[in-house]
């Protein structure tokens, strides 16, 4: 039986629901998150608003496939998000990727029977200090992972 789960969709939360038994989920996360200017990325988020992205002619990822990340940089979309709105566009576009590819990564490391192993190097880049926020300690003990 599926189980839905509704307002999940920070990345620890997906990788932390999913060890939990949660396999869909719906949040605006990927959007709003582009409204205000940030990137979804593995290490966490790019706040492209920001000055220290204006002459950054490098994608958002380099190993994202999305229409954004093949064809604009991380300066053009700077310029696009403090000007226009087709940056939050084309910013939302690689949001919604970056979560489909995580997902797609979970369910392969579930299929392969390497979620606990998937899910320790996953928090490793995302929090590479080791400090773990202790409700996801706490979760994931709860299904002994």
């Amino acid at each position: 039986k599926p189980r839905y789960l509704m307002g999940v969709g920070y990345q620890m939360e997906l990788v932390v629901c999913s060890a939990l038994g949660c396999d869909m989920y719906d949040c605006v996360f990927p959007t709003r998150t582009a409204r205000f200017g940030s990137a979804l990325v593995r290490t966490g988020q790019l706040q492209l608003k920001s000055k220290n992205f204006a002459e950054d002619m490098s994608p958002i990822d380099k190993d994202c496939s999305c229409m954004t990340c093949k064809k604009y940089s991380r300066a053009y979309l700077h310029f696009l998000l403090n000007e226009d709105t087709t940056g939050v566009i084309l910013l939302t576009i690689h949001n919604i990727a970056f979560q489909l590819r995580l997902m797609g990564d979970i369910r392969n490391a579930i299929k392969e029977n390497k979620f606990p192993d998937f899910i320790r190097n996953y928090f490793l880049i995302l929090l590479p200090n080791k400090n773990y926020p202790q409700w996801a300690i706490d979760a994931l003990e709860s299904v002994r992972v």
